[in-house]
């Protein structure tokens, strides 16, 4: 009896973070990577979450510190926070949640990617 698997779902949210990984990748002239992104989400990510959609650790294990990322999980439903999970793979951190037997894939960051543009703070 084959088991049943969840559909996997690309956000617009993540489609966008893919883009800022590709053109991140570019300027870091990598951008070959970007590719092996790509071949490794269809290859592996999006069937292992398909097949254990709980395999990445809660994302409330470790819950932020920061007052914006707190105003921000207030702003969610009651219990969408409990849904988010992390799942790590390669050099990229994912944000999901499981909702109704379907896997929603909500961001990807490259490890290395600044959250702050360092370079755009302070003029040359």
């Amino acid at each position: 009896m084959a088991e049943a698997l969840c559909r996997v779902e690309l956000t617009d949210s993540f489609l966008a973070r893919l883009g800022s990984i590709e053109a991140f990748l570019v300027e870091a002239d990598a951008a070959f990577a970007f590719d092996d992104l790509l071949a490794c989400l269809r290859a592996t990510v999006v069937p292992n979450l398909a097949r254990f959609p709980l395999m990445g650790r809660r994302y409330l294990d470790q819950p932020p510190q920061s007052v914006e990322a707190l105003e921000q999980l207030s702003k969610l439903p009651a219990g969408a926070a409990d849904s988010l999970r992390v799942y790590l793979h390669d050099d990229y951190l994912m944000l999901y949640t499981v909702m109704h037997e379907v896997v929603y894939l909500l961001s990807i960051r490259h490890h290395r990617q600044l959250s702050f543009d360092f370079s755009g703070l302070w003029p040359a």
